[in-house]
């Protein structure tokens, strides 16, 4: 969705490398916005985001309207009724509902043959990937490890709204998920170091957690 940063940046270096062409999508997609404030507030910086295009040898640029990727006014979406209402999709009406209808048309525009995405959204990560397989869709959905700061940070175009303080407290995210025993501990901590949590779950392995700086919605997880 722009505001692309290092993590973005491995994504293409991960495509550059393994294809013959790449194209990257710039969408800032509406329907997967469950808050409208949320959707003004979202980071936009085209310039920066196509110099980083052409440093990384991307071949095309696909940056749609509103009305092209939704001429019916998304009146047809796609849904799923299992994964996707657990989670983030327990906290965000809709979201997924948005994300998968959005990635369905860039899929089926672009005709790629593979399209790669990163294991900080690894919730999205991994309805994407089931998506692709029951509709039969031709891309091969390819994982990309999240990209962290030095301090542990999962690198994400929101880190720019953080103010300097919380951008010193938002690293304790990553270590508590980390080095807590259970789900419990590292709510009760996140929420002593200041963090308003929406939740913080282990399913299939893995450790999630969303928490709030402000209004600030952060989220992140570890293999457990």
């Amino acid at each position: 969705m722009g505001a692309l940063h290092a993590g973005h940046a491995e994504l293409l270096k991960h495509s550059v490398a393994e294809n013959d062409h790449t194209v990257l999508s710039i969408f800032v997609n509406p329907t997967q916005f469950n808050n409208s404030a949320d959707l003004q507030k979202y980071p936009r910086t085209w310039e920066t985001d196509l110099a980083l295009a052409k440093q990384m040898h991307v071949d095309v640029v696909f940056a749609p309207t509103y009305d092209s990727m939704y001429p019916d006014n998304y009146r047809y979406k796609v849904s799923e009724n299992n994964f996707s209402l657990k989670l983030c999709g327990a906290h965000r009406p809709g979201h997924f509902d948005g994300v998968l209808s959005v990635v369905m048309k860039l899929l089926l525009l672009v005709q790629c043959q593979r399209a790669y995405f990163g294991e900080k959204d690894y919730q999205q990560l991994s309805l994407i990937k089931d998506m692709a397989k029951a509709f039969f869709l031709d891309a091969e959905i390819k994982p990309v490890a999240t990209v962290r700061e030095t301090d542990g940070l999962a690198m994400s175009s929101r880190n720019t709204r953080l103010s300097e303080a919380q951008r010193k407290v938002a690293p304790l995210i990553y270590q508590v998920i980390s080095n807590s025993q259970s789900p419990e501990q590292a709510r009760d901590e996140l929420q002593r170091q200041g963090f308003r949590v929406d939740y913080v779950e282990d399913y299939q392995g893995r450790r999630f957690v969303a928490a709030f700086l402000g209004d600030v919605r952060l989220i992140d997880n570890v293999e457990i």
